[in-house]
C-alpha cells in the first residue's frame, strides 16, 4: 500500500480501530446491461484492492433487478474481466435476485410498519407532485390506504394481476425533504418481463436505492463503496436499514470520483448504442473503452491497474487525459516484449552486387533492457523496406536513404542508392542498391558514416500479416454524440510484412514493431495462415490537438457563409440568429462553434445573455451554457432546471478569481445540476477551493520528485512527456485540487533544474 492512504482506506481503518467491524467485507455490484469499461476497471481495483490490504475478502454481485435489459453473456463479461484483472470474488458470484424473497418480506414489514405505500398516481402526476428545489412536494392521496389495502395490492402486483405502470410502492418519508431523493422515493415497480434467472416468477422488481442496501446488509458487506453520483442516495440507504431496526453490524456507503477519460464515452447507453448501429465490431471492438475491447487490443491488467493507481481516489469528479493511460501501457511493454522489424508500406530493394543468402544474428531487445532472447534474420538480395524510408528529393534533416545519402539495414549491412525505378506514372517501384561488405553490423570496418539505420524484411522469407492501426474512436475531447466520431479511427493494411520469426517461432504476443509502436495478435481473428496484429499504441504521443479541433469543426462549416451544415443538410440562418451570432463573434469574441451553438438555439441564447449580465466573462460562461447548460437543455424545459442563470454566472466568478478550476467547476455543476444547490455551498462543503499557495504545493511536488526517480530520469533523458505523469501525480496528492498552470510551472522548474 501506499504510504500516502486515500480517504476511503482512511475510513476503514478508523473503522478497523474502532472495533466497528472484524473483517472487512466490500463487494462489486455492477449491473449486467453491458460490458464492463475502463470506469468498472477502477471500481474493481478499488473493492477488490481494499478487501486484499486488510485480509478481507469481496463478493461479486449482479444487481440484477432490470430483466428488460440484462443478459448472461454480461454476467460472463464482468466474471471474466474481474479475473483477467488479477482479482478472485468470494465463494461462488452473488445475484440480487438471490435476494427477491428476503427483498419482499422487507417490503411487506415496511408497510407494516406504516412506512410504505402503494402509489396509483400516472408517471407525470407523480413527478408533479415532486415539488422542486425550492417547493416543497404533495404526497399522493393514495398515501392514506389502509395497511390491509397497501398488502393486498402489493401482493396483486407481485403475481402480475396490473399493467407496468398501473402501481407502485414508494417509501412514506417526507415529501418537503430538502434532498429530493427523499420524497417518498420508489421501492417497487411492476415489470411483466422474463428474467434471465428468476423466470416468470415475479411480475414486481426492486427499485436499486431498495434493493442495494438490503443485498449489502445480507451479505454482511461493511463498506459499500459506489461512485459520486449515488451521494445523494446515501440517505435512502440508511433510512432503509435504520427504519427495517436491522442489527449491526451494518454496512455503510462510502463515494468516490467516477472515472472521467478524454476522447472517450463511458455511457453504457451510449456504448450500446454503438454497438446497436454497427459503428464497432461489438463490446470487445478494440477501439472501445471496455475492458474487454482493451484487452484485444493489447493492453495488459498491470497497465490498467497501474493506470488506476495513478489517477487515484479522490472526491470531485475530474477528467483525466486518455494520453495518461496510453503512457501506462507503453511503460508496462517497454520492458517486456520483443523487438522486431516490419514494413507495412513495402518499397522494393534489389542489392545489385549481394548474390546467395544468409543469416543475421539479432537480438529482440535492446541494451538496456535486462532481457535475453535472439533470433535468426534472413538476408537476400530482394529485401523490403518502409517506402518513406527513402526520398528522393529529401528536406532539411532527413537522414534516411536517399539518391546521395547512403544508410544502415538495421542488424545487416550499410547500403547505397544506384537506381531509382519508376512506373508510368512516376511512382517508385523498385530501388537498385549497392551493399557494403565490410560493413556489417558489429563487424564493420567500411569506415562510412551513416546517420541512421532502418527496418527491413528478407523478400523471400518475410511473412505477410494483416496489420489493423487503431486511433482514438472519437475525435473531440469531450465527445457527445456519434457525429463525433473519428473517421479514421482504423485503418487496416492487409499486405503488410513481418520477419519470419515472428510468425513462426512465436517469441512472445505483443511485440514493438520498430518505429510503429506496440502490436498485439489478436486474440480472435489471428490464425498461422493469416497472421492479425493490432495497434496497441504508438511509440510515443502523437495525437495532437489540431486533430480534435479539425474533427469537431466539420460539423459546423464556415458561418460566414449564412449556411451550416447540421446532420448532412445546409441549413440558412434566420435574420435574428445571424445577427446574434455576427454579436458573439465580433463584440463576445467567441469562436465560431461557440457562437452557432448559442445564436441557433433560443433558449440557450436567452440563458446566455441573461447570466452575461449578472457577471461580464463572456468566454467561459459562452463554454458552459453551450456544453453543460445545453445537455440538460436536451432531456428538459427551462423551468425544469435545478440551476439558475445567476448560480452560473456565480460558479464562473469562482473559475476567474482562480477559486476552483476548470476541472473542478466540472463537478460543482453536476452537483448544481442535481440538487440545485448554490456552487460556493457545494465548494466549501466538498473542499474544492483551488490550491495556488507555491509554499503548499512545492513540498508536495518535491515528494513526487523524490518518489519516482527513475521517472525524473527518464524526463532527462529526453522524455518530455512525463512531464504530464508528474502534474497528474501532484493533482493526485492533492485530490485535483491544486491549481493546474501552477503545478505545471512548477514541476517543469524543478525536472528541468
Amino acid at each position: 500500500m501506499s504510504e500516502h492512504k486515500d480517504f476511503l482506506r482512511t475510513i476503514v481503518e478508523k473503522d478497523l480501530k474502532a472495533g466497528k467491524y472484524k473483517n472487512i467485507i466490500t463487494r462489486f455490484p455492477p449491473e449486467p446491461n453491458g460490458f464492463p469499461h475502463i470506469g468498472h476497471a477502477k471500481s474493481i481495483a478499488i473493492n477488490f484492492g481494499i478487501a486484499r490490504d486488510y485480509n478481507g475478502h469481496c463478493n461479486l454481485r449482479m444487481d440484477d433487478t432490470n430483466p428488460t435489459t440484462e443478459d448472461t453473456r454480461y454476467v460472463e463479461a464482468l466474471k471474466d474481466a474481474v479475473t483477467w484483472l488479477g482479482f478472485k470474488w468470494d465463494g461462488d458470484v452473488r445475484y440480487t435476485s438471490d435476494y427477491f424473497d428476503k427483498l419482499y418480506e422487507y417490503a411487506i414489514e415496511l408497510v407494516k410498519m406504516g412506512k410504505a405505500y402503494v402509489d396509483s398516481l400516472d408517471e407525470e402526476t407523480m413527478r408533479e407532485y415532486r415539488g422542486s428545489v425550492t417547493e416543497a412536494g404533495r404526497r399522493s392521496e393514495y398515501a392514506n390506504r389502509s395497511v390491509e389495502e397497501n398488502l393486498d395490492l402489493l401482493e396483486r402486483m407481485k403475481n402480475g394481476e396490473f399493467e407496468d405502470g398501473a402501481h407502485v410502492l414508494r417509501a412514506k418519508i417526507d415529501m418537503g425533504a430538502a434532498n429530493m431523493k427523499m420524497r417518498d422515493p420508489l421501492l417497487y415497480r411492476i415489470r411483466h418481463a422474463h428474467h434471465y434467472r428468476a423466470g416468470d416468477k415475479w411480475a414486481i422488481y426492486p427499485m436499486y436505492d431498495f434493493g442495494h442496501c438490503l443485498s449489502d446488509y445480507i451479505e454482511g458487506i461493511t463498506h459499500s463503496i459506489c461512485t459520486l453520483e449515488f451521494e445523494n442516495n446515501r440517505d435512502i440507504y440508511d433510512w432503509v436499514l435504520e427504519t427495517l431496526g436491522l442489527q449491526p453490524p451494518r454496512p455503510y456507503q462510502h463515494e468516490f470520483a467516477r472515472l472521467g477519460i478524454n476522447y472517450t464515452v463511458m455511457s453504457k447507453r451510449k456504448l450500446l448504442e454503438l454497438v446497436n448501429e454497427k459503428r464497432v465490431n461489438g463490446w470487445d471492438d478494440p477501439r472501445m473503452p471496455t475492458i474487454a475491447g482493451l484487452r484485444r487490443r493489447g493492453y495488459t491488467p498491470e497497465s490498467i491497474l497501474n493506470f488506476c493507481d495513478q489517477i487515484g481516489i479522490a472526491k470531485a469528479n475530474s477528467t483525466v487525459d486518455v494520453s495518461q493511460l496510453e503512457f501506462c501501457i507503453r511503460d508496462d511493454l517497454n520492458t517486456k516484449v520483443p523487438r522486431v522489424m516490419s514494413v507495412l508500406d513495402p518499397l522494393k530493394v534489389t542489392i545489385a552486387n549481394y548474390e546467395g543468402s544468409e543469416e543475421l544474428d539479432a537480438s529482440y531487445y535492446p541494451d538496456d533492457i535486462p532481457k535475453e532472447g535472439s533470433r535468426k534474420i534472413p538476408f537476400s538480395k530482394e529485401i523490403y523496406i518502409e517506402r518513406d524510408d527513402f526520398d528522393e528529393n529529401p528536406p532539411k534533416g532527413y537522414f534516411r536513404l536517399t539518391p546521395e545519402q547512403s544508410v544502415r539495414l538495421k542488424h545487416a549491412y550499410i547500403i547505397t542508392c544506384k537506381e531509382v525505378k519508376k512506373d508510368e506514372s512516376g511512382n517508385i517501384t523498385e530501388i537498385i542498391a549497392e551493399y557494403h561488405p565490410n560493413s556489417k553490423s558489429g563487424q564493420d570496418t567500411s569506415g562510412i558514416k551513416v546517420k541512421s539505420a532502418i527496418q527491413w524484411v528478407d523478400a523471400a522469407s518475410a511473412k505477410q500479416v494483416e496489420v489493423r492501426l487503431y486511433e482514438r474512436l472519437y475525435a473531440c475531447e469531450n465527445p457527445q454524440n456519434m457525429e463525433d466520431l473519428n473517421p479514421n479511427s482504423l485503418k487496416i493494411i492487409k499486405n503488410a510484412l513481418i520477419e519470419p520469426a515472428v510468425v513462426t517461432e512465436k517469441p512472445d504476443v505483443r511485440f514493438q514493431f520498430e518505429r510503429h509502436g506496440y502490436f498485439y495478435a489478436d486474440s480472435i481473428d489471428y490464425t498461422d495462415a493469416k497472421p492479425v496484429f493490432n495497434k496497441i499504441v504508438g511509440l510515443k504521443e502523437s495525437w495532437g490537438k489540431k486533430n480534435s479541433i479539425e474533427k469537431c469543426s466539420t460539423r459546423i462549416e464556415r458561418v460566414e457563409d449564412k449556411k451550416v451544415q447540421i446532420d448532412g443538410k445546409t441549413e440558412a440562418m434566420s435574420e435574428t440568429e445571424q445577427s446574434l451570432l455576427n454579436r458573439y463573434t465580433n463584440e463576445f469574441g467567441l469562436n465560431s462553434m461557440l457562437a452557432d451553438i448559442l445564436a441557433r438555439d433560443e433558449k440557450l441564447s436567452s440563458f446566455y445573455e441573461y447570466t452575461l449580465l449578472l457577471h461580464n466573462s463572456p468566454v467561459t460562461i459562452a463554454n458552459i451554457v453551450a456544453n453543460e447548460v445545453a445537455r440538460e437543455l436536451k432531456e428538459k424545459q427551462s423551468s425544469e432546471l435545478k440551476f439558475t442563470p445567476s448560480q452560473i454566472a456565480e460558479l464562473v466568478k469562482m473559475i476567474d478569481d482562480g477559486t476552483i478550476s476548470n476541472k473542478i467547476a466540472k463537478s460543482v455543476f453536476e452537483e448544481m445540476a442535481t440538487s440545485g444547490e448554490d456552487p460556493m455551498l457545494i465548494v466549501q462543503a466538498k473542499g474544492l477551493i483551488q490550491i495556488s499557495d507555491t509554499s503548499v504545493i512545492e513540498p508536495i511536488i518535491d515528494e513526487v520528485i523524490a518518489k519516482n526517480q527513475d521517472n525524473v530520469a527518464k524526463f532527462k533523458a529526453g522524455n518530455t512527456n512525463l512531464l504530464g505523469f508528474f502534474v497528474g501525480q501532484v493533482l493526485k496528492m492533492t485530490s485535483g485540487k491544486a491549481n493546474p498552470s501552477v503545478v505545471n510551472e512548477l514541476v517543469a522548474q524543478k525536472l528541468n533544474k
